[in-house]
């Protein structure tokens, strides 16, 4: 019995699949280039089958990583995680991008959080913190400015890890930080699918099921598209 997870909610595209008792790992692909997540994707989830030696009939659960995050990434990762888990009759779990993140460091004494760009300088900012085993949001997802979020993490006091592509974007190199904040190596700046599959294990194991037909991504904004377009129509009808 084994999941497939998806994550494409930042430029990386990762595909992993898991056994869901053990929680191995039982293959995982992860590329950051200049394709799309429209030409990578499909083939990723044919060779990471292929690799764990498995058919499309061994799957038992599609994870995917609902975002905040790439608005077209989000929707081609859904989009084909809704298409498997419809086409195999297989549960499907919706993960949030933030708590992938998150998942990379199982530190109880850390505060942790994840910033995911949201153009003009701002960023998703999650807040987590591991208890007796457990990842905890201790605030509610938001959009701050990045420079709130380096001045809140300087009057918290407290040890802080923050990752994901805003740190890339607008920290790192670009501005001092406060002894307290821990920025991780590069290599674990981004999601990976190997989380997701892990989170997606044990929110299944709880009993989370995703309606296929129903199922969104993780907003906190309008997309570009949509901001022109209410822009244009205003333009349009001279409001």
């Amino acid at each position: 019995m084994s999941i497939l997870a998806l994550e494409t909610a930042t430029r990386v595209s990762g595909v992993a699949v898991a056994d869901i008792k053990s929680g191995v790992v039982l293959a995982e692909i992860v590329t950051e280039n200049a394709l799309t997540h429209s030409e990578t994707l499909m083939p990723q989830v044919a060779e990471v089958l292929n690799m764990a030696k498995l058919k499309r009939e061994n799957l038992k659960a599609v994870a995917v990583s609902i975002g905040p995050g790439s608005f077209t990434g989000l929707r081609i990762g859904l989009a084909t995680a809704k298409a498997i888990a419809y086409g195999l009759n297989i549960p499907l779990v919706g993960v949030p991008t933030t708590e992938v993140l998150a998942a990379h460091f199982p530190l109880p004494k850390f505060n942790l959080l994840p910033l995911l760009d949201a153009q003009k300088k701002r960023a998703y900012c999650g807040r987590y913190r591991w208890e007796q085993g457990e990842l905890t949001e201790t605030a509610a997802l938001a959009i701050h400015p990045v420079a709130d979020i380096i001045n809140f993490c300087a009057d918290w006091g407290e040890p802080v890890i923050i990752m994901g592509d805003a740190v890339g974007k607008y920290i790192l190199g670009k501005t001092e930080l406060p002894p307290s904040v821990i920025i991780p190596p590069a290599q674990l700046l981004m999601p990976r699918a190997a989380n997701l599959a892990y989170l997606g294990i044990r929110k299944l194991k709880r009993g989370a099921r995703a309606n296929p037909m129903t199922l969104e991504p993780l907003y906190l904004r309008p997309s570009e598209a949509e901001l022109l377009w209410e822009k244009r129509r205003a333009t349009i009808s001279g409001k």
